[in-house]
């Protein structure tokens, strides 16, 4: 029996190791429009400069790829600082961003200076519907009890969102449901829904002509986007971090908003977008190839499950001894 499970432990580690080049940088990025354009940013700068990079696009929320980060299956992915100082390191004293800086250290992270926007978290209506009942800001909500919300998933149970919403602003609506971002902007076009989270970099504000809600109590932290990488990768290839550092205060907020657009509006490629950029920005000419829907969907899901079946397998390997 302890044979049999001495061999079944070693079959579980050979499937959890990872088997790449260690020269190669890994980049990953959210299940988003923003964080992907962000994640070829990263990925096409460090191979203009002969760095071998692998983007592993949309591997999930917040807490997927902060663990592949800790893990080091990615090596570096495009991050918020309210989502870090909220949800991913609430329990430490952050004051500014020196002693963020201090924290994340303890994890063997580092991370780059504000890349130049801010993307917080908003709520939004329908601006035609807003004007009717004269919302103009959050706490302007209460006054309309029976109002559809519609929030995306990750935002249903952080730590910087609808809890903490509900708890500032004393929401009294129970009609709250769950939903995929992207559909969120088409139920409020068709009615089905009043009111949305959105990120205030998104292409569809615009677009849809949404009336971006005050957020009068002051709920919401600044989302300085910035680039979260592994203390290693200086030892590793200081060329690469210092390509990250040449990112610092480069993407102003209405740049990152005409990239968004491109992407969801223009329907533009991301890696093409992040070709754009670099080549206005830095003058760095990259060759890309857009992958077709099948092809991302099948890297997408294959990248998703790696990283799911390495968890997995690390829980098994910790829970049966423990059994025994």
């Amino acid at each position: 029996m302890k044979k049999i499970l001495l061999n079944f432990i070693l079959i579980l580690l050979h499937l959890g190791c990872t088997n790449r080049n260690e020269k190669e940088i890994i980049v990953g990025s959210k299940k988003f429009t923003e964080s992907v354009i962000l994640g070829d940013v990263i990925t096409q700068l460090g191979e203009s400069n002969s760095i071998k990079v692998t983007h592993k696009k949309e591997l999930g929320g917040t807490r997927i790829l902060w663990n592949a980060l800790l893990k080091g299956d990615i090596d570096i992915y495009p991050e918020y600082t309210g989502t870090i100082i909220q949800e991913i390191i609430s329990e430490e004293n952050i004051k500014d961003f020196y002693s963020l800086k201090i924290a994340l250290r303890k994890y063997s992270v580092e991370i780059s200076n504000p890349l130049g926007f801010n993307n917080t978290y908003a709520l939004g209506m329908n601006r035609k519907r807003a004007v009717e009942l004269t919302i103009n800001k959050i706490s302007d909500l209460n006054n309309y009890d029976n109002l559809k919300l519609g929030f995306t998933n990750e935002f249903m149970d952080r730590n910087d969102g609808l809890p903490g919403l509900k708890n500032r602003y004393k929401l009294v609506h129970r009609n709250i449901n769950g939903l995929d971002h992207d559909l969120a902007y088409k139920g409020l076009e068709s009615g089905a829904i009043d009111v949305v989270d959105l990120y205030s970099t998104d292409a569809e504000i615009e677009y849809y002509d949404l009336k971006v809600l005050e957020d009068d109590l002051k709920y919401f932290p600044e989302y300085k986007a910035v680039i979260l990488y592994r203390s290693d990768l200086v030892n590793r290839s200081e060329k690469m971090s210092d390509l990250i550092a040449n990112l610092e205060n480069k993407i102003s907020e209405s740049e990152m908003i005409n990239m968004n657009s491109d992407v969801k509006i223009n329907r533009k490629s991301e890696i093409e977008t992040a070709s754009i950029f670099l080549r206005k920005e830095f003058n760095i000419i990259s060759e890309f190839k857009s992958e077709s829907w099948m092809e991302s969907l099948l890297k997408n899901t294959i990248d998703h499950l790696t990283l799911v079946l390495i968890s997995l397998i690390s829980a098994i390997l910790f829970s049966i001894p423990l059994g025994i």
